[in-house]
């Protein structure tokens, strides 16, 4: 019964996280994703997917590597935060291009683009977790 309630408190901690983690992200960009996402917009879904897969990959590990909830929240807290920097620091390096503008205006390529470099960051991110 135990192992039961252990796995169980895990998954509803898991989904708190990664719906938190999307909220955050959600507040950093100016536009409304959900709105994006109705008028069909596939760079906002591009840049959101690969938000909400980097969350999850973060998420995972963080979970598999730790058997306490507390670390585990602690861990996905700091490759959380690598991932928000990650995201800043993107659009420092692309001054030419504000990426929320592009991604709003559906621009595909950078929304792919942004898609990637979170998923990729996440894995690279997640080989710290300890």
């Amino acid at each position: 019964m135990t192992v039961f309630i252990n796995i169980l408190v895990s998954v509803i901690v898991i989904i708190a996280l990664q719906l938190l983690g999307m909220v955050i992200f959600s507040w950093m960009t100016p536009y409304l994703d959900m709105e994006e996402l109705k008028k069909g917009n596939k760079a906002a879904a591009l840049a959101m997917g690969g938000k909400f897969m980097s969350t999850a990959i973060i998420l995972g590990v963080a979970a598999f590597t730790n058997t306490s909830i507390w670390h585990m929240i602690l861990w996905f807290a700091v490759g959380y935060v690598c991932l928000v920097a990650t995201y800043w620091i993107f659009e420092m390096v692309t001054p030419g291009i504000k990426v929320y503008e592009q991604l709003q205006q559906g621009n595909v390529a950078v929304g792919l683009l942004l898609c990637m470099v979170f998923i990729g960051m996440a894995f690279a991110i997640s080989s710290l977790i300890i």
